[in-house]
């Protein structure tokens, strides 16, 4: 694996994010826009831009979302983004403290099985920690096999499996150190 950081997403991004937004768009998973806010919807890089600038600021958040922190995951070597990353404040919310949990992330698809989730989650932790978190709740879907190794693998601690819209998510726990 590249090595990768997180940085936040700026105009510079735009053509980039376009074209991640396709690929994902392509993509057949069900998750397929996780830790995105809302780039499903955007038709444009700005729009998406504003919508996460917001979602940023306790001030001009939504009232029906919590504030988050979006960072796209950039490979050093070459520029490209390879994922995306969020991290949602705190969870006082009836979908994110059942089973949305603190923090979403996608790969791309032609980006997966390289490590980078578990990259892009090890360093999203440590920016929870910088914001005051000690632990975070992390879910993925039962049969997701790939985003279950990536939680285990940053210390997720399995605590239940509940029922969502007629499948399964798995809750885990992560407890955020300093030698993280």
């Amino acid at each position: 694996m590249d090595e990768i950081r997180l940085v936040k997403p700026t105009a510079e991004h735009a053509e980039a994010i376009m074209q991640l937004r396709q690929e994902l768009l392509g993509d057949k998973g069900g998750d397929r826009f996780a830790g995105c806010g809302n780039l499903e919807h955007c038709e444009t890089a700005e729009e998406w831009l504003a919508t996460i600038e917001k979602l940023s600021d306790e001030k001009t958040c939504p009232a029906d979302r919590v504030p988050s922190s979006t960072h796209l995951a950039i490979r050093q070597s070459d520029g490209r983004i390879v994922g995306v990353i969020d991290l949602r404040h705190h969870i006082d919310h009836p979908i994110l403290a059942l089973w949305g949990g603190h923090i979403g992330y996608i790969v791309r698809a032609s980006e997966r099985g390289k490590g980078y989730g578990k990259e892009m989650l090890r360093q999203n932790l440590l920016y929870a920690q910088s914001r005051g978190l000690d632990r975070v709740l992390i879910t993925c879907d039962a049969d997701n096999l790939a985003s279950e190794r990536t939680i285990l693998a940053n210390g997720g601690v399995y605590e239940t499996t509940v029922p969502v819209d007629g499948s399964l998510t798995k809750r885990y726990w992560v407890r955020i150190f300093a030698d993280q």
